[in-house]
């Protein structure tokens, strides 16, 4: 993070309170000091999810997910640092790009902010022509596929006229000329290069992003024309189809209240799944899912019910969800619908009973992958598919709960799966790892009994300096978080640490603090133990010296040094 986005951060936590962000996703009760509320990022009805008002952090004591107000907008909106920090920085009202920038992103910048602008006037635009007399034919659409009236407001559904440039005429009004409309991807140009509306004679369906705004739009005939049912926007500066997920801004909360989302291919199955009480339903948008709309998932939830249609295609689509939804360690279903239905069908015709005994009955991925491997490929096949997908889990740890299932499912040799793992990075495997954890637990007991230490009391860090608190410390994040509490302070270093060192700090302030109380008899034991560190130091380093000038002819120095060595552990001794 750079130091202009550091001040900006400082300034958004400053105007924006923590408890008050986090209100608006979870309901919050005073304990104490403390503002406590079921944690929004795992499935539970206790209340382990802590906010300390006083330190700006919160942390969950079931899932220990911690952060900042940052970290915590950012997670349950499923943003990226920077995305989380733009929203925030604009409901704050804090100017951020005070870094120096060339003129091409400054250029940039300034076009993605019209991009907005457009697509909200186009948003409007449709929605107009949907009220209108023009209208008609698009509303007698939707009446006849049952859309509720709720569902046409909440999701901003629109009509693109059959004209020409109904829209690019709309924008002109509004001072936007049709490079700028076209570069948006909300005109199209011809061979000729004439541009026109690219969305025309079409329902149309607005894409948000997590902030609320519209971003693209898709748009569906409504009638047996000779062209494509479907057509979307075309990547642009603000929105790439493969990031973002159809609905996942009206589903956001349901999906973090539910710990659950329903993932589906089609913009009508989403509204059909929404108007029928599921409101934890989005959509992939016109692509096969995408790693980036799973982690965009992975922020609100763990658990997604992948429904898809039961053709081979669909059959095929479900697999490779099922395989980057496990590589993540998330949990996933396969929801299959009957042969000739789609969701939207199923819910209009059959209700919410048949849908609902359709998920009751879905495997979970693991087994539907397992059963699809089984049924349609080769014996080899089989083995390339269960190698790759053992070296992309994104954490190895998870080798050992799917080699087990998997060699079981497959008839498989569960040793020679596990012989033949490569972990990723050529780091060891997890037996391996956990053994080498174990040898080097005791030599890094002292280290974490420091940190702790100095975390939450840091007005003692430059005496336990002085003491050769430095020696203790053998990690390289440790010793990082240490030069960064000297060099950044109390308040200030927090902001420069790492995922870890963040973890570590909250939980060590606000999760799981050393009681003040205890504060005078925690620093005695360290200087303790740090005086006795130094004094084995010193004997080691002696007895070094003793066997190197054993070698030499000069015995009297060698007399001596034993002599000195043995004053010097008396001392200690009394």
């Amino acid at each position: 993070m750079s130091g202009h986005d550091n001040s900006a951060v400082q300034a958004i936590k400053a105007r924006l309170n923590l408890a008050e962000l986090a209100r608006r996703y979870v309901e919050l009760r005073r304990i104490g000091n403390r503002w406590m509320a079921p944690c929004p990022f795992h499935q539970e009805t206790k209340p382990s999810f802590s906010i300390n008002e006083e330190e700006g952090f919160y942390y969950c004591f079931g899932c220990q997910a911690s952060g900042d107000l940052i970290d915590f907008y950012c997670r349950i909106n499923g943003l990226e640092f920077r995305e989380g920090l733009e929203q925030l920085a604009e409901e704050a009202g804090v100017t951020l790009g005070q870094r120096q920038v060339n003129p091409y992103e400054e250029q940039e910048r300034k076009f993605r902010t019209q991009c907005f602008d457009m697509y909200a006037i186009a948003t409007q635009h449709f929605s107009r022509n949907l009220r209108d007399a023009s209208g008609k034919e698009c509303r007698d659409y939707i009446q006849g596929r049952t859309m509720s009236p709720e569902i046409v407001k909440s999701f901003e559904l629109g009509w693109s006229k059959r004209e020409w440039s109904a829209l690019a005429d709309e924008l002109q009004r509004a001072g936007y000329q049709p490079r700028a409309a076209a570069k948006a991807g909300l005109l199209s140009t011809n061979d000729s290069g004439r541009m026109y509306d690219r969305f025309r004679g079409r329902l149309i369906f607005p894409i948000k992003n997590l902030s609320g705004k519209v971003i693209a739009f898709g748009g569906r005939i409504i009638s047996s024309e000779d062209q494509a049912k479907y057509i979307n926007s075309s990547d642009s500066t603000i929105y790439k189809k493969g990031d973002h997920l159809y609905g996942l801004y009206q589903a956001r909360r349901a999906i973090s209240q539910h710990k659950r989302a329903l993932l589906t291919e089609g913009y009508m199955d989403v509204l059909a799944l929404h108007q029928f009480g599921y409101a934890n339903a989005c959509g992939v948008l016109g692509t096969a899912l995408t790693e980036s709309q799973v982690k965009r998932l992975s922020g609100f939830c763990s658990h997604v019910d992948l429904i898809f249609d039961g053709d081979g295609p669909g059959r095929k689509a479900a697999l490779r969800s099922c395989e980057m939804m496990l590589v993540k360690g998330m949990n996933c279903r396969v929801v299959l619908m009957p042969e000739g239905e789609d969701i939207d069908s199923l819910l209009h015709k059959q209700g919410t009973q048949a849908f609902d005994e359709l998920s009751d009955q879905a495997p979970d991925g693991l087994d539907y992958c397992i059963k699809t491997l089984q049924t349609t490929f080769s014996p080899r096949e089989i083995l390339d598919w269960t190698t790759a997908f053992l070296n992309q889990l994104e954490r190895p740890e998870l080798a050992s709960f799917y080699v087990s299932r998997l060699a079981g499912g497959l008839g498989l040799q569960e040793a020679e799966l596990r012989a033949g793992l490569k972990m990723a990075g050529g780091k060891a495997a997890p037996q391996a790892r956990s053994s080498a954890a174990g040898r080097v637990g005791k030599e890094r007991k002292l280290e974490r009994h420091l940190m702790e230490f100095a975390v939450r009391f840091p007005r003692h860090l430059t005496d336990l300096q002085a003491r050769g608190a430095e020696e203790v410390l053998v990690s390289r994040w440790a010793k990082d978080m240490w030069d960064k509490l000297l060099e950044f302070g109390e308040g200030d270093a927090p902001n420069h640490f790492s995922e870890e060192q963040k973890s570590f700090w909250i939980r060590c302030r606000v999760a799981d603090p050393i009681p003040a109380e205890n504060e005078r008899q925690e620093l005695e034991d360290l200087y303790s133990k740090l005086a006795e560190l130094n004094q084995k130091e010193q004997s080691r380093m002696m007895l070094a010296a003793l066997r190197q000038l054993s070698k030499d002819a000069n015995s009297d120095a060698g007399f001596e040094l034993l002599r000195a060595m043995k004053d010097n552990l008396g001392r200690s001794d009394g």
